[in-house]
């Protein structure tokens, strides 16, 4: 996943919404999202070829999703970024007791942004330089470096988000879905990632399709202040939709 955008306990309506996109290869074989059959509360996409996931809920309320960090340096062969969250949904350790946990073996899991939590606190931590931070209330961007470095991307896709959200007390999903959309590449401020600049300016939108690279799911979770939580999610392929699941649950208290 290379985008996530969130609002944090800062809505008359809502504890958390989250708007995020995946990219991935199209080739990397993935299941949408669903209720797992070996975990049965996870609600969430699965990769196929390794078995974890990139954004997930359970039905008493964990959430986790995470991001790449994109650095050559960062490249290799290393334990997959996706069980950092499937071992935070299957678990009952507390967000930060999970996460210090981690920080003894971080290093050996590919570049990564985390974040790990529930409706009402959110942590996040990297294995780039970042310790352990609880996540403060309002509106946060994360791509592909640290939580809410300026990349054009997060400025522009929190923005949107939180103009939508100032504007409304009922968060329209469709107008979290457009800005996910947004293919408008930067013009300036790109990142250095150690990739050429050219390939940096056609990762630079939100939603992004590179021959046989791009974004593959936008989703968007909202969790009310009644802990009533919609989960819908969009697959593509090539810009093409192919298709959209929806779920409603209560939280389990």
């Amino acid at each position: 996943m290379c985008l996530i955008l969130f609002q944090k306990n800062q809505h008359p309506g809502y504890k958390l919404v989250i708007g995020a996109n995946r990219d991935e290869s199209y080739a990397r074989p993935t299941a949408p999202a669903h209720f797992w059959e070996d975990h049965p509360d996870i609600l969430a996409g699965r990769d196929l070829s390794k078995g974890g996931t990139w954004l997930g809920i359970t039905k008493s309320g964990r959430i986790a999703a995470v991001t790449n960090i994109r650095s050559k340096a960062q490249q290799g062969e290393k334990k997959s970024r996706g069980d950092l969250i499937r071992n935070f949904l299957v678990q009952d350790a507390s967000p930060k007791s999970y996460l210090e946990a981690l920080e003894r073996d971080k290093h050996a899991y590919a570049g990564f942004n985390l974040l790990v939590g529930n409706p009402d606190e959110l942590f996040y931590l990297n294995n780039d330089d970042s310790p352990i931070v609880r996540v403060a209330d309002g509106v946060h961007g994360l791509s592909n470096h640290h939580l809410d470095t300026p990349w054009p991307k997060v400025i522009n896709g929190r923005d949107r988000l939180k103009s939508h959200l100032d504007a409304t007390h009922q968060a329209d999903p469709e107008v979290i879905f457009e800005l996910l959309a947004n293919e408008d590449e930067a013009v300036d401020n790109l990142p250095d990632t150690g990739f050429p600049e050219d390939l940096e300016r056609r990762l630079s939108p939100a939603f992004i399709d590179i021959e046989d690279y791009g974004t593959r799911s936008s989703t968007v979770l909202l969790i009310d202040h009644d802990n009533k939580v919609t989960f819908i999610e969009r697959t593509f392929k090539n810009k093409k939709q192919l298709e959209e699941s929806r779920f409603q649950f209560d939280i389990r208290q």
